[in-house]
């Protein structure tokens, strides 16, 4: 790939904007100087060890893509860097359901939203499974620049309301200088394959570059292969300099069909079978078994994306805005093993649920219907038998056991259905003014981040046409659950200076959020919910001190973080949200960088204080899936989170060609919840390593990395610990050159992840897991023209 290198400064800047973060420019201007003097060189090389910030930061480097497959999602790329631990329950992150990531503590998964996560620098929208979005949407992996990552002290003009934990900036690649077609093609394990196609325009216009991008890959699941998970993406940016004003433009559209996977709901389950998640392949006519056939568990997304952005300088002022819309619909597809009784019928009257001419909206249930008769009226099981079904979830009473009805009893189920919807848009404006205090280099900053969304959701039940056959449903539904309409509104705003002292350079901000949450009940009006979730002042400072031994350098930071209160938290009627306040963390680093030609190493310690933690509490128990959510309870405040540590990594090149990347995290991360004070957080290991040697010489390439996760606990009392685990990856690549006629470069590349095959629980949500993925073997060919 011929990566574009600008020829005037001020796309010079641009380049290195992207390679970083939007927000940083102050930085920027700094290293462009530097980047201009640099121009040969892969402008995607990202030092691991992060910037010469206040915080404790990292990032991707080439290698760690070269670990992963094509087809991989952009999230499993930060895997080994230092702090960061991603699970995925699929091989290629075709499950979000199944995808966790846990920084110090704090957590992303289908319980928790509390690390940042932001595309170019822009907000992604939330990231939780249920109407969020996840960078891995927006991006194709071949289509990454790199992943820049704040451990916790992140820099001031990070744009998202969950960063109580640090945040995620994905960058997208720049337009090469050359017109270019790029062809890639990858097959793998389980009937995997994709292709991809991008085309680099070259200079269309002035100053003007742009690349356009097209992918489609699948694959099945790797339990027993009964189903295909699909992803469709086109992608494109360009560039441009008009005057004193460069230009950014970028477009994301994603349309997926993931097929989840099941949690196994303890330990007791996993050593039963540590390679089966319990759903099954074939549908066996009896719905209370159905109920985990695959085919019914379907997560479907479609994500348009699109940013405009303008740099340009006003004297000693660099200016920095962009606008953007993002548009997420889809839905969730289950088989709840039951009709709903949503109309009094009468006695002796066929149930109207049976008939779909018509739909009930909104209102409660009155009842379960399991088996009917001929007429459509609902059937009770014969008196004292005892029910011979054993599973799923510990088997089920004689109210869903076909044998316990007299012969001619038709069972019927539904498939339900919750429809996402939400669009997205906003503006973000930063400034850069580079002054001197008593001949001091001084750099003030400051900035909004102003968004704007509306997140529609709704649910609805539709009759299995005939539960004894297949799934297959009624196009209409006889019951709409609910429909509810969600608008936020988010105003950010920041100011930060920054002084070179010589001996040190030290900062101090302070930014503020104001954000509205409300719910408006299309059915019951009384529903209607608001809640102001504003921040206090939150305060932001630190210092990088250079120190006498050349390339090393003491940084410390502190920063109060914020993440307002989830529209989510408004979704039950019964959650007394007067109560609710947002969560809050105070994070604080201190650390030594050392950098020099081929060696660079890091090491930082953390402590972290996290309050007002928000989880739903319930007083009841529901056995299996509660498809109604009918268990009573709502969200509290409920205690918090302490955590303290150490994350370390050194990047070595041992020769010219092996270069070895050792990284190290010791994370003590406890509730200060009452009952449960002192226990350690669910899914956070206190231990994780990473060892990875990289090898090239000429047009060869290959590399092995090995990472060593802890034990976890699945559950707050801490009485269920996993094994700890170690999963390795194998890359082998080489690259031809001059092929002749229009061909460039021809890249073969093979990739073997978890080598070992390792068995493995994966993501942890409470008392249950996820398993890990097994090992896949992939093949790449990549073709530039």
């Amino acid at each position: 790939m011929n990566t574009y290198v600008p020829k005037k400064r001020s796309l010079i800047a641009l380049s290195v904007l992207a390679a970083t973060s939007l927000t940083s420019m102050h930085a920027l201007a700094q290293e462009a100087e530097t980047q201009a003097a640099e121009e040969d060189k892969d402008v995607e090389s990202i030092l691991v060890t992060g910037r010469n910030v206040s915080y404790a930061n990292s990032a991707t480097s080439t290698e760690m893509k070269k670990q992963q497959t094509p087809m991989t999602s952009a999230l499993a790329l930060i895997d080994n860097l230092p702090g960061v631990l991603v699970t995925e329950g699929d091989p290629f992150g075709s499950d979000e359901w199944s995808t966790t990531i846990s920084i110090r503590g704090f957590q992303v998964n289908l319980d928790s939203q509390q690390i940042g996560m932001t595309v170019d620098g822009i907000a992604n929208g939330n990231s939780n499974y249920g109407g969020g979005t996840k960078a891995s949407r927006y991006i194709d992996t071949e289509n990454l620049r790199g992943t820049v990552v704040s451990q916790g002290t992140a820099d001031i003009s990070s744009r998202s309301n969950e960063a109580l934990g640090g945040t995620m900036d994905f960058t997208t690649i720049m337009p090469a200088l050359d017109e270019q077609l790029t062809v890639s093609t990858t097959f793998a394990e389980y009937n995997a394959s994709k292709v991809y196609v991008r085309y680099d325009t070259g200079e269309i216009a002035p100053d003007t570059f742009a690349w356009i991008s097209l992918s489609t890959q699948q694959n099945d699941d790797y339990m027993d292969g009964s189903v295909t998970n699909t992803r469709d993406h086109l992608e494109g940016k360009i560039i441009s300099t008009i005057g004193e004003v460069d230009l950014t433009g970028y477009v994301s559209y994603d349309d997926a069909q993931e097929y989840t996977y099941q949690r196994v709901y303890g330990l007791a389950q996993y050593a039963q079978n540590p390679e089966w998640d319990g759903l099954t392949d074939t549908w066996s006519g009896i719905p209370y078994q159905d109920q985990v056939f695959r085919e019914g568990w379907v997560t479907e997304r479609e994500n348009f994306f699109t940013y405009l952005k303008a740099d340009f300088s006003v004297g000693s002022v660099d200016f920095s805005t962009n606008v953007y819309y993002h548009e997420n619909e889809g839905a969730g597809k289950w088989n709840p093993y039951y009709i709903a009784d949503v109309t009094d019928d009468g006695a002796g009257n066929a149930n109207s649920e049976l008939n779909t001419s018509s739909t009930v909206n909104g209102g409660s249930t009155l009842g379960l219907i399991y088996f009917v008769n001929s007429a459509g009226e609902a059937l009770s099981p014969i008196d004292n038998c005892v029910s011979s079904i054993s599973s799923p979830y510990g088997g089920g009473g004689a109210e869903v056991d076909p044998n316990c009805y007299e012969q001619g009893a038709i069972a019927v189920s539904s498939n339900r259905h919750t429809h996402y919807n939400k669009k997205r848009y906003g503006i973000n404006g930063d400034f850069v003014w580079n002054t001197t205090i008593a001949d001091m280099d001084n750099v003030v900053r400051g900035g909004f981040w102003y968004e704007d969304y509306q997140r529609d959701e709704y649910r609805d039940w539709h009759k299995t046409i005939d539960a004894s056959t297949s799934a297959r449903y009624e196009n209409t539904p006889y019951w709409i659950q609910y429909d509810r309409e969600f608008p936020v509104e988010t105003l950010m705003y920041y100011v930060e200076n920054e002084l070179d002292a010589g001996f040190a350079k030290i900062r101090l901000g302070a930014k503020q959020f104001n954000v509205d949450v409300s719910k408006e009940d299309q059915f019951t009006p009384e529903n209607n919910l608001n809640i102001s979730s504003d921040s206090d002042v939150l305060i932001s400072a630190g210092f990088v001190a250079p120190l006498p031994v050349n390339g090393l350098e003491l940084f410390g930071g502190y920063a109060e973080n914020f993440a307002a209160v989830k529209d989510a938290v408004l979704e039950r009627d019964d959650t007394d949200i007067s109560t609710v306040e947002p969560e809050t963390a105070d994070n604080i680093d201190f650390g030594l960088r050392y950098s020099t030609p081929g060696f660079n190493a890091s090491l930082t310690y953390y402590t972290i204080e996290f309050e007002n933690r928000i989880t739903f509490v319930s007083n009841e128990d529901v056995n299996g899936i509660d498809f109604l959510e009918s268990a009573a309870g709502g969200y509290i405040n409920d205690g918090g989170i302490e955590s303290d540590g150490i994350e370390a990594s050194i990047d070595y090149n041992i020769t010219d060609s092996l270069g070895i990347y050792v990284s190290y995290t010791k994370n003590d991360s406890t509730y200060t919840d009452e009952g449960v004070s002192g226990n350690t957080v669910i899914g956070s290991p206190e231990d994780m390593a990473v060892v990875s040697f990289d090898y090239t010489k000429g047009d060869f390439y290959a590399g092995f990395s090995t990472k060593y996760v802890g034990e976890r606990f699945l559950d707050q009392a801490n009485t269920q610990e996993t094994d700890s685990y170690i999963v390795s990856d194998l890359y082998l690549g080489k690259t031809a050159y001059d092929i002749g006629g229009s061909i460039d470069s021809v890249e073969l590349s093979f990739t073997v992840n978890n080598v070992f095959d390792e068995d493995y629980l994966g993501s942890i949500a409470a008392n249950a897991g996820w398993i890990g993925a097994p090992r896949i073997a992939s093949f790449n060919v990549r073709v530039a023209m």
